[in-house]
């Protein structure tokens, strides 16, 4: 339960910005540097609270490969529709390259953690 809180505190902070600042709940609609900021202040708040927790010596559950991935479906989402609107999709590719990176190194942490 500590880790689902933990873990919904970016997402909370993300979403009263994006209600705040563009009064709405759909972050897919925004334009490109819109998205970007509001993806970059969710992966970077999500990602502070997995080392957040990794501080407390809490290992990596299943629940943050489930916040994980789901933050990087609303990349894919919106990549998809940029490219189908042909707009330019440079920066997204490379935060979702960076997300599968981090997101790789702590499945293989977590393996070799339950392996031992």
């Amino acid at each position: 339960m500590k880790k689902i809180i933990i873990h919904t505190v970016p997402v909370v902070i993300s979403v009263v910005w994006l209600v705040g600042v563009h009064q709405t709940f759909n972050p897919v609609i925004l334009k490109g540097p819109d998205f970007l900021n509001f993806y970059l202040i969710l992966v970077i708040g999500f990602y502070a609270s997995v080392f957040c927790l990794r501080s407390l010596n809490e290992m990596i559950s299943r629940t943050t490969l489930y916040f994980a991935g789901l933050i990087f479906l609303l990349g894919i989402i919106k990549l998809i529709r940029g490219v189908m609107l042909e707009k330019p999709i440079g920066f997204l590719v490379m935060i979702l390259i960076a997300e599968i990176i981090v997101t790789l190194i702590f499945m293989l942490n977590h393996v070799n953690k339950k392996m031992k």
